[in-house]
């Protein structure tokens, strides 16, 4: 796996994967940046919730459970002291459907948080990770 990141003035930065895809990251104007696009720590963030709702469509299509609609949420807080690294995150899946069982999407979503998501396995090194479903 690689990726690539290209400088793209002030403190925009364009990276691209080894597979071809592009993103753009900034930073807040008050740190001299444009505020045009997500930051680096958005990124990952980004990137949790996507690796976990990948993981959770997997188990549940598996289950054959159907789902009309899934939403991730992530509130995270970040240590003060430099390198601001996350110490606390709180994921909230909202799941809607036809008769949905709440323990199976729990089930769902706590074998991808413990077990299949690189990215959790990777954010709980330095953060408390705590999850939720809620069922609309």
């Amino acid at each position: 796996m690689n990726v690539s990141v290209q400088w793209a003035g002030a403190m925009r930065f364009l990276g691209t994967s080894g597979s071809g895809h592009a993103v753009v990251m900034d930073t807040s104007a008050a740190n001299g940046g444009l505020d045009s696009a997500a930051g680096p720590m958005e990124m990952v963030l980004l990137g949790l919730a996507g690796c976990s709702g990948i993981d959770v469509l997997h188990i549940l299509q598996k289950k054959r459970i159907a789902l009309d609609a899934m939403r991730i949420d992530i509130e995270a807080e970040r240590k003060e002291t430099h390198p601001k690294v996350f110490s606390r995150v709180t994921v909230i899946f909202h799941f809607s459907g036809n008769d949905l069982s709440e323990k199976a999407l729990e089930q769902a979503v706590q074998l991808s948080m413990d077990k299949y998501c690189s990215v959790a396995g990777m954010v709980s090194q330095t953060a408390e990770i705590h999850w939720k479903v809620v069922v609309a």
